[in-house]
């Protein structure tokens, strides 16, 4: 089974975008993945082919219709299909490794790209998406938001990462941030590569890192790390 994923968006010619190179260019050569941009103004009814309206009670901005993206969802994702329905938004659950993880081993996702202000809360609630954020912050659109989800996803999909352990050791994985990374030469400016990763004890090298990993999450990152930590 490969991963097939729909992205609706007002911008398709920006998909696969970085995606169609490197280890997940490799990965939709080769069948594992497939990525598929479909124009939500292709579902507009009016000879304009709005897709969106001014927001019910004023404001500033524009909402995208409910009917139109309705309309769109249930062109590319019909009953029966067993693709969640996800939309890139701010004020989604945060994105996690666990979350790209538990997609990965799905057979795909239907990706909502909003523009505007905002989505018709209508068409979240009766089309079931479900929103995910990538950060506390606003971007122009969804687009960017979906393409650093395929990313994240492709990249852990079975056979796409050529070392099978190069995706069990990194940030979040283990619930702490990555170790240092360290390569030849030994010395670079005068700063040399700790003698316990030249040691040969890998019992040794594996307790550093995860002390290193440790020491990093507690800086950088403690809302990781459980009360017992």
């Amino acid at each position: 089974m490969s991963f097939r994923a729909t992205v609706l968006t007002l911008y398709p010619e920006m998909f696969p975008g970085h995606l169609g190179v490197s280890l997940a260019g490799r990965a939709i050569e080769r069948g594992d993945a497939g990525i598929e941009a479909v124009n939500i103004r292709d579902f507009a009814t009016d000879r304009h082919r709005s897709v969106d309206d001014t927001p019910a009670g004023g404001g500033a901005g524009m909402v995208l219709k409910p009917d139109v993206l309705a309309a769109a969802i249930d062109a590319v994702s019909p009953e029966g299909d067993p693709r969640p329905r996800l939309l890139m938004s701010p004020r989604g659950r945060p994105l996690t490794q666990a979350r790209v993880r538990a997609l990965a081993e799905g057979p795909g996702a239907v990706i909502v790209c909003g523009r505007f202000e905002g989505v018709d809360q209508r068409v979240i609630e009766a089309r079931n998406l479900e929103e995910i954020s990538i950060g506390d912050y606003v971007l122009s659109g969804g687009e960017p938001a979906a393409l650093i989800l395929l990313d994240a996803v492709i990249r852990v999909l079975p056979g796409v990462m050529g070392n099978a352990q190069s995706g069990t050791h990194e940030s979040f994985e283990t619930g702490l941030l990555e170790h240092p990374h360290y390569t030849r030469p030994q010395v670079f400016e005068g700063r040399e590569i700790p003698a316990v990763l030249t040691s040969g004890n890998h019992k040794a090298i594996e307790a550093w890192r995860q002390a290193q990993s440790l020491e990093l999450t507690r800086e950088r990152r403690p809302d990781l790390l459980g009360p017992e930590d």
